[in-house]
């Protein structure tokens, strides 16, 4: 399985941005996926996870009522619709797959990553 993760951009604050990560190959559909952000020497931080069929999600304190996470499994894909943008949003977003069905909040439990897509927030 491959992870293709895209729509960051540079954004100003209150604004919107909607990532995809998309699998490609053998597919996760089982698993629990998710996503992580990045910023310069930062640790990678959980974002929001869903569960293998999308039923239960998971977010970051950070987020809630902010981010929405969703995932489509006819089309192997997954979603981050973000609003409200922060200047604290910026950073590297990774998505993921998870060992289990459900979604963690630890990247360690994740075994497959994305090459990440940079959101910029501009005050």
């Amino acid at each position: 399985v491959q992870l293709q993760a895209s729509g960051g951009g540079l954004v100003q604050a209150g604004g919107s941005l909607r990532l995809s990560c998309a699998a490609s190959g053998r597919t996760s559909s089982n698993n629990g996926m998710g996503w992580f952000r990045q910023d310069k020497e930062k640790e990678r931080e959980f974002v929001a996870g869903v569960n293998w069929d999308g039923s239960v999600k998971n977010y970051a304190d950070s987020v809630k009522g902010r981010f929405t996470i969703s995932r489509a499994k006819a089309s192997n894909t997954m979603y981050l619709q973000m609003t409200s943008l922060e200047p604290e949003d910026t950073a590297v977003y990774y998505c993921a797959v998870a060992r289990r069905a459900w979604s963690g909040t630890a990247a360690r439990e994740y075994v497959l990553w994305g090459q990440g897509t940079q959101v910029t927030v501009s005050s």
